[in-house]
């Protein structure tokens, strides 16, 4: 039964409203803890049980982080890393350009250069070599270090670790293995297919994380100190908000924890970046994701691949300052680059049809670095797998991005074993694949007929989940703060989404380009702010920009606006209904 009587909002969907199990769940453990109504709703759909409530709102790594040596090869890696310390050894690290590869990279940069080491930091140009370890890239690197580490990237780089002649490698990484590893000293990975895939969630900065933690366990054990990981986890935690890593397990306590690390503002580059990115309140998970980031990825999407982790590693103020203005400039030239290649991909897609287990689109000139970000928006707007390829001349490098409960990254490595890609690996909700212009219909066909026995593509708009409704007046600041001590909230533990019923837009105003902000009131006294992201992409703004005095229900996410050094309610609308 749809909730508010809400069978298709303005953007297509129906609403569907808590069960009364979640209800009844939420009432018991409100009454067993004394926890506010609004934090037990939270936790009872989360499935925690009243007993473990008040662990579940103070995760403590002590208890949460599993042992390193639960990970294959954690041993062999951390002994030979250390090694390399304590012989000081010429060490590289080989990193992916995105934002988890940059994280990963500064992690193990900076806790060198606290062991008095400077270790040489590589990231392949996305157009000219591509994703993960080449051949000429670990030839140039072998012949110039002891050894080398690739993080976020190697476990199906056989050919390009063979090449790397002379010098030691290792591999921390968290992308779906194949039959056969690499032959080097270690791959740690969650995600090979002879581990458990009980940690399988972490990101590659996790891995990383956890390697030094059992570094530092081989460094007390020969009675000295290392250094501080505590102090690091404010990489962790972009990292794993920005690579889409589930918020659960061990995950929840590096976020919350790694947000208060960088509340300290103790990181140059991370400073620097909140500063162009006017952050005016302390870090929450919405920040890492939306507004650093984008601007670290900016460079290895269109500029130069190292800036990001060159960044994030620094330890120059000045330096710092330089890269995140570059970085902003960066992230502002990818925005127009990625509307233009949406638009084109969008109308293509539409024009094949949107029902199917897949949606994709190609085009020669679409540039790599926005492909990833193209299929997200295509798979949003279909509730359906995508995948965006930009083809040069022959070849073309494509990105998707999936749905939950449909494995993409198994069925891409399934095409390039079959032969169909040039290669192709990835995780479950995101992957990316090199092809050749005449296997791309039979590649694309095939991996629907994968991915259609997944279960994708049974489905319209995907419903809209609630977990209740508030009248404006309920929306204060005190109780948003009691929701958030359920958090932190991302991939994998989404925000509680309210609806407020029945209210008049007071006030709209279109906002740069696509976005509308809002005054809503119950026409009692009672109203709240409102700002909808991208609301004419969609059906949403032109609707309520010319709302003609209709009354409507609103449905979003909760939050705090700090304006001026005040703090006041904002609702985040994703959807709208006429009342």
């Amino acid at each position: 039964m749809s909730f508010l009587g809400v069978e298709q909002s303005l953007s297509g969907r129906r609403w569907v409203g808590p069960g009364v199990e979640v209800d009844r769940a939420s009432e018991m453990m409100a009454q067993q803890t004394g926890l506010p109504r609004s934090v037990c709703q939270v936790l009872a759909r989360r499935g925690v049980p009243a007993m473990e409530a008040t662990g579940f709102l103070e995760p403590r790594l002590k208890e949460l982080l599993p042992d390193p040596r639960e990970m294959k090869d954690m041993e062999a890696a951390a002994a030979r890393f250390l090694e390399a310390v304590r012989r000081k050894q010429r060490i590289a690290v080989f990193a992916d350009y995105d934002v988890d590869g940059g994280s990963s990279a500064a992690l193990l940069l900076v806790w060198l250069r606290q062991m008095g080491l400077e270790a040489t930091l590589y990231i392949p140009d996305r157009i000219d070599e591509g994703y993960g370890p080449n051949v000429p890239a670990m030839q140039e690197l072998a012949a110039a270090h002891d050894l080398i580490i690739c993080v976020d990237c190697g476990t199906l780089s056989h050919e390009p670790i063979a090449a790397a002649k002379g010098a030691d490698v290792i591999v921390l990484d968290h992308h779906l293995g194949g039959e056969t590893l690499p032959e080097c000293v270690a791959v740690v990975n969650p995600n090979r297919q002879d581990e458990s895939g009980d940690l399988g969630y972490f990101c590659a900065a996790g891995v990383v994380f956890l390697m030094l933690v059992e570094a530092g366990r081989q460094i007390r054990e020969a009675g000295a100190k290392g250094p501080d990981l505590m102090s690091l986890l404010d990489l962790v935690a972009l990292a794993t908000v920005t690579d889409v890593a589930p918020l659960i397990g061990a995950n929840r306590a590096l976020v919350r924890q790694g947000l208060k690390v960088m509340a300290a503002r103790k990181r140059p580059g991370l400073v620097a970046l909140s500063d162009v990115s006017r952050m005016d309140s302390a870090p929450s998970t919405y920040h890492l994701g939306f507004l650093l980031g984008p601007r670290v990825n900016a460079g290895g999407r269109i500029g130069k691949a190292d800036l990001g982790a060159r960044l994030l590693s620094t330890d120059n103020p000045h330096e710092a300052a330089a890269l995140a203005e570059r970085l902003d400039q960066l992230n502002t030239e990818r925005r127009d680059i990625e509307n233009a290649v949406r638009a084109a991909a969008i109308d293509q897609a539409e024009a094949r049809g949107l029902e199917g287990p897949l949606v994709w689109a190609a085009g020669a000139g679409w540039h790599p670095g926005v492909v990833g970000i193209v299929a997200s928006r295509l798979k949003e707007a279909a509730n359906r797998p995508a995948i965006v390829i930009g083809f040069d001349g022959d070849e073309g490098k494509g990105s998707g991005r999936s749905v939950s409960g449909v494995d993409l990254g198994a069925s891409i490595q399934r095409l390039a074993s079959e032969g169909l890609l040039v290669k192709g690996g990835g995780h479950k909700m995101a992957a990316g694949l090199t092809v050749m212009r005449d296997k791309l219909e039979p590649a694309m066909e095939r991996l629907s007929e994968l991915l259609a026995k997944q279960g994708a593509g049974q489905g319209g708009p995907a419903d809209l989940k609630l977990d209740g409704a508030l009248m404006p007046g309920a929306a204060t600041v005190d109780l948003i703060g009691q929701i958030e001590q359920a958090g932190p909230f991302g991939a994998g533990a989404p925000a509680p989404r309210y609806a407020l019923p029945d209210l008049q837009v007071r006030f709209a105003k279109k906002v740069g380009e696509s976005h509308l902000k809002l005054s809503l009131s119950d026409g009692m006294g009672g109203g709240v702010d409102a700002i909808c992201f991208g609301a004419f992409d969609t059906a949403l703004g032109p609707r309520l920009l010319e709302h003609g005095g209709a009354r409507f229900h609103f449905a979003g996410r909760l939050e705090i606006n700090t304006w001026g050094g005040r703090q006041s309610p904002q609702l985040r609308l994703e959807d709208a209904a006429e009342a």
